[in-house]
This record gives structure tokens, sequence and C-alpha cells, in this order.
């Protein structure tokens, strides 16, 4: 019998537990030690805010309904013209985006397990975020933030290298999946400022389709959010099972 064969990338320099390790503690300590952590996150922050928007743009696609353009603005919040039927497509679209940026996290943490799966994903979100600039992105906070960010990832992608690539996948996957948590005061509000005008929060439109209180669907979104969290870590944690050839 000859040696277990390893895994499609688990011969690079990095792993996929290092490179979570190392993605998680850079997060944390951007987000609560290292001073202006939080302006160095920004541009992921607005990133964050595409991928909410786009998970209520899609899903209301997905449902039958339209989606006209997207806007992000400077202050991290952003807005998705979309339209639905009333009940329950229009909750499921307000869902759609609060349940995005931890999906599209865990998908990336799940999947980006090494540096040729990790290159194939970040050249996938660039093209995604370079074909939502051609099509929905309408704000110029939108075209400021995620210009540059799509030229980042194509280029981390290209040139990143193996270790470059992998940890880079994993830093997005991280920060997304933790962007609902991180902003769970979110899913218990009733309302919020977006772009400087007061409206409805997601949870009350979910609360207004379906019935129900908003802190009651804020409660469920925020412990799918956490299921998908910890789906996404565990699967970046755990070992490859090494393929044996005879």
């Amino acid at each position: 019998m000859s040696e277990p064969t390893p895994p499609d990338d688990s011969d690079a320099p990095t792993t996929p537990r290092a490179a979570l390790l190392v993605t998680a503690i850079a997060v944390i300590a951007l987000e609560r030690l290292v001073p202006f952590g939080r302006l160095i996150l920004y541009p992921f922050t607005l990133l964050a805010t595409w991928v909410h928007e786009m998970g209520h743009g899609l899903t209301a696609i997905l449902v039958g309904g339209s989606f006209e353009k997207l806007e992000i603005f400077g202050d991290a919040s952003g807005l998705a013209h979309c339209s639905s039927q009333p009940g329950v497509r229009e909750a499921l679209v307000s869902m759609g985006g609060l349940l995005a940026p931890p999906l599209v996290g865990a998908a990336l943490l799940t999947l980006g397990r090494g540096p040729r799966r990790a290159r194939v994903l970040l050249w996938l979100l660039a093209g995604a975020l370079a074909l939502s600039l051609a099509v929905w992105v309408r704000s110029s906070a939108g075209w400021l933030s995620m210009v540059p960010l799509s030229l980042l990832v194509a280029a981390v992608a290209r040139f990143g290298g193996r270790d470059g690539r992998l940890l880079f996948a994993q830093f997005l996957g991280v920060l997304l999946a933790l962007d609902t948590v991180t902003r769970i005061d979110y899913l218990f509000t009733a309302g919020a400022k977006v772009g400087g005008v007061d409206r409805p929060s997601d949870v009350a439109n979910v609360a207004r389709a379906l019935g129900g209180h908003h802190l009651a669907w804020g409660t469920l979104l925020a412990a799918i959010s956490l299921v998908l969290l910890a789906a996404g870590l565990w699967a970046a944690w755990r070992r490859p099972r090494a393929a044996v050839s005879r």
C-alpha cells in the first residue's frame, strides 16, 4: 500500500487551521485592540454591506420579484431597491439580506480550505463585485468602495501566492461570518438610519409580512446566524481526510 495521498490543497505551507487562527486573531485585534483598527476594517465593513444588500436583491429575483439597484452609503449602511409579492416572499427578501453575510462567510470558510480553492473563490468574488457594479450599484460611495475592493480581491487571486490567497479568503470568511453577530443589535431593533433616513429594519419588515414580534424574529435569525458561523468555523478547523490509494 502506498503512502496516503494528501488532499487537493494540503501541501500548502499554510494549513487551513493556521490560516483560520491567524485571520481570527487579526480580526479580533483590529476590532478591539489596534488603534484605528475599525478604520482599517472599514472597506471590508462596506463589503459586508454589499453582501447584505445583494442578499436582498438576489433573493427578490429568486422569489419572482425584481432588483432595480443597490446603494451603499458612507456610514456603511445600504439599500437594495427591490420588490416582491407581499407575505412570505417579501419576508424572505428581508431575511435574505440578514443571512447573506454569515452564509457567504461560512461558504468561504468551508470551501476555501486550500490555496487553489481559495483562488477560485476569490476570482468568483471579484467577478461578482464587477458584475454588480455594472448592473446594480448606483451610488458614489458604492463605486468608490467596490471598485478598489474588486481590484484588491482580483490582485490577491492573481498575485497573492499560496499563503496569501488562503489567508485572505479565510480573513474574508471570518469577517463575513461574524458580521451579523457583531452587528447583532440590528436584529433587535424596529428601525434604523439608512443613508441618514429613518427606515423600518429588516426584522420589522419580516414581522409585518408574517406577523409576530420583531424581537422574536430577531432571536430566530440570530440563532441561524450563529449556527452558520459555527458551521463555517468547524468546517475550516476540521482536518481534511486523506485519500488512500492502493
